[in-house]
């Protein structure tokens, strides 16, 4: 999508230069509080597949405002929450005082060698240098210890969303006098909608293991559950997204516009009413060489 929501068009994840990387991956901590209150983390389900038992020392690895560390707490006899933005880490220390808080990378984790029994990753893995990464995940685990690796969000193939789909390009299909938008026919419903979900602009959720470093290829877990979410929480949830936050204040002053437009008017949603979104956790799991 270009015209009034993007100077030009966003590329995906894997095709930025590092300076867009690191100006994207940076991006959070300047909506730290808005990212805690509205951006969901994984689900239970997910951390019971990756540690099915109780562990030592567990390590949650970009670890943002702690969305998985607080479900890591009674999960181990310490948890670890390494975080690079001091804004993130803030929030993280306030609402998971159990959580041992850090300041760390995926490729400079500041903990001695093999001194974890886990290092996980929600959302984050992405945007770490994998194999730099993987090395130092395996220099802190321990032989046989679990590297997890989680990506989770809507899942555009949950009903709400194909059913959003849907009716998009059903109005999209039959212009009006005025229009799609009742404005003019430049911004088609169903292209907003996929910029606004950011479909060409997720992440891989895949986790790889070149040659040459101490793991065993993934095993793989998939996860659905469903948030009921009102129009504020969905707006409020999209503002969490770094292709957003990265934008100019009045370009993404008009997306949420559109946004919670395209809510009211194509699927009535606004005020109080909720929707049933589903999430998906993509999940994986591989074990360091003994």
């Amino acid at each position: 999508m270009t015209d009034q929501y993007s100077a030009e068009p966003l590329p995906p994840l894997s095709d930025l230069a590092p300076e867009q990387k690191a100006l994207r991956s940076g991006s959070f901590g300047q909506v730290a509080s808005h990212y805690e209150r509205f951006r969901p983390g994984p689900p239970v389900a997910a951390v019971d597949w990756l540690l099915p038992t109780h562990v030592g020392r567990v390590v949650d690895l970009g670890a943002g405002t702690g969305a998985l560390t607080r479900l890591l707490i009674d999960r181990a006899d310490e948890v670890v929450a390494v975080e690079p933005d001091d804004r993130m880490r803030s929030v993280l220390t306030e609402e998971v005082p159990g959580a041992r808080v850090v300041k760390g990378r995926g490729d400079s984790i500041p903990l001695p060698d093999g001194s974890a029994d886990a290092v996980l990753a929600s959302s984050s893995w992405h945007w770490m240098e994998p194999v730099a990464t993987l090395r130092e995940v395996g220099r802190v685990l321990v032989p046989g210890g679990v590297l997890g690796a989680v990506w989770s969000g809507p899942d555009l193939d949950g009903p709400f969303l194909l059913q959003a789909r849907a009716l998009l390009a059903e109005q999209a299909s039959a212009p009006t006098q005025s229009g799609p938008h009742g404005k003019n026919g430049d911004d088609r419903p169903d292209e907003l909608a996929g910029f606004i979900l950011g479909d060409a602009l997720r992440p891989t959720s895949t986790l790889e293991i070149p040659p040459g470093v101490p793991f065993d290829q993934p095993e793989h877990e998939a996860f659905t559950w469903d948030i009921a979410l009102n129009a504020d929480e969905l707006i409020g949830l999209l503002g969490t997204m770094s292709w957003i936050i990265t934008m100019p204040e009045e370009t993404r002053n008009r997306v949420f516009d559109e946004a919670r437009r395209l809510l009211r008017d194509f699927l009535h949603v606004e005020g109080q009413v909720t929707v049933d979104v589903q999430f998906l956790a993509d999940v994986w799991r591989s074990r360091r060489h003994g």
